[in-house]
């Protein structure tokens, strides 16, 4: 039986080079490369939405692959396809390397110039132990499934766009439809999300990013159980220890978030940092929220422009939800699409702020009224996106488009 390589790297001079080497391998058959760490996840995920069988026995990660950095790349491949065995390809062969990637979960490290021996030897051994585990944990395992939760992030196309209240709607949805949910507040200067649920709490996501391995265990001590399901992990208290925070942590925090719900919901807020752009480049749905009026549609559009520049997320693969839509306004949300460049959310939540008045100023949108129209919208939008368990739907990702008892407002 062959063995499926799948190499990875950024520089086209080094992935060409390492590609011929690794044809020349007896039994071996090279995939098309992944030019990116994105590139990389995403072909990894699709693979795996499709059969556990089409995954690759062997990644190769060349040193120079981005935009994630290369460990940190790997420590995400071994954590949502732990039987996906990956080999570092490096110019640096010292022990402390060695050490590091071990620890990061590669199987092997190879050395740059290549050799083909070396090359060999370790792609071989590596293809072993990746068969081994498969025939170990049975081709049904769940651990194979190797997708792991879905991710979408929430962010605001400046502030007072109703991206916090968007990103909680979509988590209790979720959670009321039977799907085990995380709702994560990564707004980590003002976040309000404990405000908005009316809770006091020690833990916050800041606890966790020091802690190079989360735990199961380290990981439930930092959430918060809220009465609804909902496992929450909030903004520190203290907005300066937001900077705590790196972009770096927040891939582990995300990546063990997603091994362990099934859906997770991120509020970005509507200012940049290093942990917002990584969970939303990570994020397997991207929102941003914008409100039908030009000062807001403008900061959209810039939003996207930066995504785009800083390699973050492209235009197309960022979807808007418009907020406090109504028929008589100017800025309808075609015209936000074709503005902005973006995909669009075909459910606008309507404007209607007496609904959440009562329930916003009392700290309880949890107990927003199952009539109010903008709930409705927002559990349509749910449903819309996939985060919603329908009937005769299992918890494979995105099967469904709706949830029973959620109505989907009326266009």
């Amino acid at each position: 039986m062959p063995t499926r390589i799948l190499p990875a790297g950024s520089d086209p001079d080094a992935v060409r080079s390492l590609t011929t080497l690794l044809s020349q391998l007896p039994d071996a058959e090279p995939q098309p490369p992944a030019a990116d760490s994105t590139h990389l996840v995403d072909t990894l995920a699709r693979l795996a939405a499709e059969s556990v069988d089409e995954l690759p026995e062997v990644v190769v990660v060349h040193e120079r692959i981005g935009p994630v950095p290369a460990l940190e790349l790997i420590r995400e491949v071994a954590l949502r396809f732990p039987a996906v065995g990956v080999v570092l390809v490096t110019t640096d062969a010292s022990p402390g390397l060695f050490a590091a990637a071990m620890d990061s979960g590669a199987r092997g490290l190879v050395a740059l110039p290549l050799s083909y021996e070396e090359l060999a030897g370790r792609v071989q051994a590596v293809a072993q132990w990746s068969t081994g585990v498969r025939r170990h944990l049975g081709h049904g395992a769940d651990v194979l499934g190797g997708a792991g939760g879905t991710v979408v992030t929430v962010s605001g196309a400046k502030g007072g766009t109703g991206a916090t209240l968007t990103a909680i709607q979509l988590a209790l949805a979720a959670q009321a439809s039977g799907r085990a949910t995380a709702l994560v507040d990564l707004d980590l200067q003002t976040g309000d999300i404990a405000s908005y649920l009316d809770i006091q709490f020690r833990r916050s996501v800041v606890d966790l990013a020091t802690i190079t391995d989360i735990s199961p265990r380290v990981l439930a001590d930092a959430v918060f159980r809220h009465d609804t399901g909902l496992a929450l992990l909030l903004a520190p208290g203290e907005g300066e220890r937001g900077e705590e925070v790196t972009d770096r942590a927040a891939r582990q925090i995300v990546s063990a978030l997603r091994s362990r719900y099934e859906i997770v919901v991120i509020d970005c807020g509507s200012q940049l940092g290093g942990a917002g752009a990584a969970a939303v480049e990570m994020a397997d749905t991207a929102l941003l929220v914008t409100t039908p009026d030009v000062i807001a549609v403008r900061a959209a559009k810039r939003t996207v422009r930066m995504w785009d520049r800083l390699q973050i997320r492209k235009a197309e693969e960022t979807t808007v939800v418009v907020n406090r839509h109504t028929r008589n306004t100017e800025i309808q949300p075609a015209l936000v699409q074709r503005i902005t460049g973006t995909a669009l959310a075909r459910t606008a939540v309507p404007a209607n702020f007496k609904e959440l008045q009562a329930v916003v100023d009392a700290g309880r949108v949890h107990e927003l009224d199952a009539k109010s129209t903008v709930k409705q919208a927002l559990w349509a939008l749910a449903g819309e996106l996939g985060l919603v368990k329908t009937g005769g739907e299992g918890a494979h990702r995105g099967a469904g488009r709706g949830a029973p008892g959620f109505r989907r407002r009326k266009e």
